[in-house]
This record gives C-alpha cells, sequence and structure tokens, in this order.
C-alpha cells in the first residue's frame, strides 16, 4: 500500500430511514358487508450499520463518500400487508475503527473483531394498521400509527492500529529498516527526517510458525503532542499496541535523555500509554566495538529502568534476541 493511500480519519453523514405508516384500511368484499379494520404496519426503516473486515487496513475507500443513507421503510395496505423494511446501509471498516459524535466528540463503539456490527443509525419503527386498535367499543378505527422519522448525525471514523508491538523513536531512529528486516514489509528508507509520512504494518515470523504484527509509527519530535512536526497525528496508532519498542540509535548523544522526552510526549498525550510494557533496541549499533559496546552498557545499566538491548538492523545483530524478548513479553 502507497502512503497516499493510507487514510485513517474520516467525517460522514449519516441517516437511516423513516418508518413507514400504518395503514387506515376498512375490509370491503362482496357478501363482506362489515369486514372491518385491516390496515397493515408500515415497514422499518433502514439502520445504517458499522461492520468489521480484517481484510482492510485503511478508510481509505470511505475518503471521498461524505454522505451514507439507509431506504425508508414502505407504508402498511389493505389486507393486513406490512410495509417492507426499508434497506439497511453497511460500511465496512478495518479493525480498529473508533466512531464518534461530531458534535459532542463522544465515542458511540468502537470495531475491534472480524465482522463484528454495530448500529450506527437505527431505522425508524413502522407505525402499526389500524387492525391494532379494533376492540369491543371501538370496532370501525379510523386512524393509525405514523412511522418514526429517521436518525441522522455526523460521525468521525478513527483509524488506530492494531498491532502488539509498535515502534517509537525520533525520526532516522532506524524503524523503518527494522521493520523491513523482522517482516516482508517494504516500507521507504531513505537518509532524511520524516521518511515514513503513514504507520507501516508488518507480520513478524517466529519459531514454530507463530507470528506477531509489528507498527512502524511515523517519527516524534519533542513537541509532538502539542502538535510539532508530524507523530502528534499517529500518536493515536501507539495507543492500541501491547508493547513499546523504542528505538535510540547508539550514537544518540544522550540515550537516556532522548527515551525520556519520547515517554514524556506519550503522557502528554494519554498517560495510559505509560502503562504498557516496553523496551529499548539501541539500534545501528554496528557502528560501536566491544570496548565502546561495553562502556555503554555499564553507563546504561545505570540510568534506564526498562530492559534493553543491541541490534543493528544492517548487520542483523541482536534480530533474534529481540524477537525472543519480544515474544516472551507478549506471552507473559
Amino acid at each position: 500500500m502507497t502512503e497516499g493511500n493510507f487514510v485513517d480519519y474520516v467525517k460522514m453523514f449519516v441517516s437511516s430511514g423513516n418508518g413507514g405508516k400504518g395503514s387506515v384500511h376498512l375490509h370491503r368484499e362482496k357478501y363482506i358487508t362489515k369486514g372491518g379494520p385491516d390496515g397493515g404496519d408500515g415497514g422499518r426503516g433502514g439502520h445504517v450499520i458499522v461492520r468489521g473486515k480484517a481484510n482492510l487496513w485503511t478508510l481509505l475507500h470511505l475518503k471521498f463518500k461524505k454522505h451514507s443513507r439507509a431506504g425508508h421503510g414502505e407504508h402498511g395496505s389493505s389486507g393486513r400487508s406490512f410495509g417492507a423494511d426499508g434497506e439497511d446501509v453497511y460500511i465496512d471498516v478495518p479493525l480498529g475503527t473508533v466512531i464518534r459524535d461530531t458534535e459532542t466528540n463522544n465515542v458511540l463503539f468502537e470495531i475491534t473483531e472480524d465482522g463484528e456490527e454495530q448500529i450506527l443509525a437505527e431505522g425508524g419503527k413502522g407505525g402499526l394498521g389500524n387492525w391494532h386498535f379494533k376492540s369491543s367499543t371501538n370496532q370501525t378505527p379510523r386512524y393509525a400509527q405514523p412511522g418514526i422519522p429517521m436518525e441522522e448525525k455526523y460521525v468521525t471514523m478513527e483509524l488506530k492500529v492494531l498491532a502488539d508491538v509498535g515502534l517509537v523513536g525520533f525520526p532516522n531512529a532506524g524503524k523503518s529498516t527494522l521493520l523491513s528486516v523482522v517482516t516482508s514489509a517494504k516500507p521507504k528508507i531513505a537518509d532524511y527526517e520524516f521518511t515514513t509520512l503513514k504507520p507501516n504494518l508488518g507480520i513478524v515470523k517466529y519459531r514454530d510458525f507463530q507470528t506477531f504484527v509489528m507498527a512502524d509509527i511515523p517519527g516524534i519530535i519533542e513537541g509532538a503532542a502539542e502538535g510539532k512536526g508530524l507523530g502528534h497525528y499517529f500518536l493515536r496508532h501507539i495507543e492500541r499496541n501491547s508493547i513499546l519498542l523504542f528505538l535510540i540509535p547508539a550514537d544518540a548523544q544522550d540515550i537516556k535523555k532522548q527515551y525520556d522526552i519520547l515517554l514524556d510526549e506519550l503522557r502528554r498525550y494519554n498517560p495510559e500509554m505509560l502503562d504498557k510494557e516496553r523496551i529499548i533496541a539501541i539500534s545501528k549499533s554496528d557502528m560501536l566495538d566491544d570496548e565502546l559496546q561495553a562502556e555503554l552498557k555499564t553507563e546504561l545499566d545505570n540510568e534506564l529502568p526498562i530492559p534493553y538491548i543491541f541490534i543493528s538492523s544492517v548487520a542483523q545483530k541482536g534480530i533474534t534476541e529481540l524477537k525472543d524478548m519480544l515474544w516472551k513479553m507478549l506471552n507473559n
């Protein structure tokens, strides 16, 4: 999937269908002079239904679909004939999509399972025909219920990528390179900031045909939680990751400081992110000789509060050990 085809935020107007009117009809037939009321019920208005699809990865197909309207219920008729229900409309979305009411910003629901269906706008109920109102004291009722009107609203759909492991780091930390090495994903890799403009997902193959999903989130810079750079657009995707893998290059001036800045951005965006399991990968460690790495290890043992590992995606150094650590954390 190209970057331009990844869409994770759309707004839409939805409206269900009106319920059909109940019929006011009195039975008339040869040899039956007083057949009584036989007006049928109106049909239910169509629902607007959101449905989860595991084979979708983006909201691109909804980017230019600004309206979604369900069908109206048909009116009842004579002979207790019920009106047909209005046609339901289905909106297919990828797993991890959160639907909000645009006006109140309240979360209506979220879709997390394949085939899961949630009614976004409920169709109006059809009105009852006059045969329902027949009684011993009112044998020829000449009234019926109108249908209940449609429901309409503006909604916002926001995709939060579902992945087991989310890569967190500054631009040019080596996240895309790592993803390309441990998965079959082919993210854009180049030597300039913000090479990655959209989240990339890849499936990491582990031992005994087991797998887990890793997501490369576009680079975060200091101040991202306040809207600086590109990272603030994609912090929402990190919310759904089980493990946060911080990537910090070995040539960073202060590894602990970079980790603290990244952690602070996550905290300011959503404090609940700090409850996730975390691990640090010191990338590009092929630039370090054994002596430098030993010195750095001694320093980091005293500074870093979470597990860390030295890796090199290019030299395939520490990659297997990293997979082992991640798998163990995912299955504790």
